[in-house]
C-alpha cells in the first residue's frame, strides 16, 4: 500500500511520516488485503479544530475526536482485489492532535505511541474492520491492533482495562 502523509499542527521534533509508515507495515502484516500495490490511502496529521470540521460535516457529530476513517472501498471488494490493474484508493484518515495528545497523557503513554495505535485503528477501519456493532467484532479489530502495535514495540493500548 502506499500512503500520502501529510503533517499539519504537530510537533516538528518527530519524524511522524516514519512512524506512519511504520504503522501500516505493521497493519499490513496482520490484514494482508492490506499489503496491495494497487491502494494508497492518505493520513492527515492535523489538529482538533479540522477534524471537528470533518466529523460534523460527514458524521454529524459536533465535537473533534481522536480519529477518523473514511473508507472508499467495502471490505467484499477489497477481498475480490486483485494484485493486478489500476491504483485503487483505500480511503483517508485523519489524526487530531490535541485530543490524541490529552488520550496519551491520561493512559500515561507517549503521543507516538497513542499516535501509532491510531493510525493502525484507522487502517484496520479502512479494510472493513469495525468495533461498533458487536463485543465480536471489537474484540477481533483489538487483537489485530495489539499485534500489530507489539511489532513496533508499542505495549498493549488495552492493557489497562478489567
Amino acid at each position: 500500500m502506499n500512503l500520502d502523509i501529510e503533517i499539519d499542527g504537530w510537533p516538528k521534533d518527530f519524524d511522524w511520516a516514519d512512524l506512519a509508515e511504520q504503522a501500516m507495515e505493521a497493519a499490513e502484516a496482520v490484514e494482508p488485503l492490506l499489503a496491495n500495490e494497487r491502494l494508497s490511502a492518505s493520513l492527515l496529521f492535523t489538529v482538533d479544530e479540522e477534524v471537528h470540521a470533518l466529523n460534523r460535516e460527514w458524521r454529524t457529530k459536533d465535537k473533534p475526536t481522536n480519529v477518523l476513517s473514511f473508507p472508499m472501498l467495502t471490505r467484499a471488494e477489497l477481498e475480490a482485489m486483485g494484485q493486478k490493474g489500476g491504483p485503487e484508493m483505500l480511503g483517508d484518515i485523519a489524526l487530531a492532535l490535541e485530543t490524541s495528545a490529552r488520550e496519551a497523557a491520561e493512559k500515561g503513554r507517549k503521543l507516538e505511541q497513542h499516535a501509532a495505535h491510531l493510525i493502525v485503528h484507522g487502517l484496520l477501519h479502512l479494510a472493513g474492520h469495525d468495533h461498533v456493532d458487536s463485543d465480536t467484532q471489537a474484540e477481533k479489530m483489538e487483537a489485530l491492533e495489539i499485534k500489530a502495535l507489539a511489532q513496533m514495540g508499542v505495549p498493549d493500548p488495552y492493557g489497562d482495562r478489567d
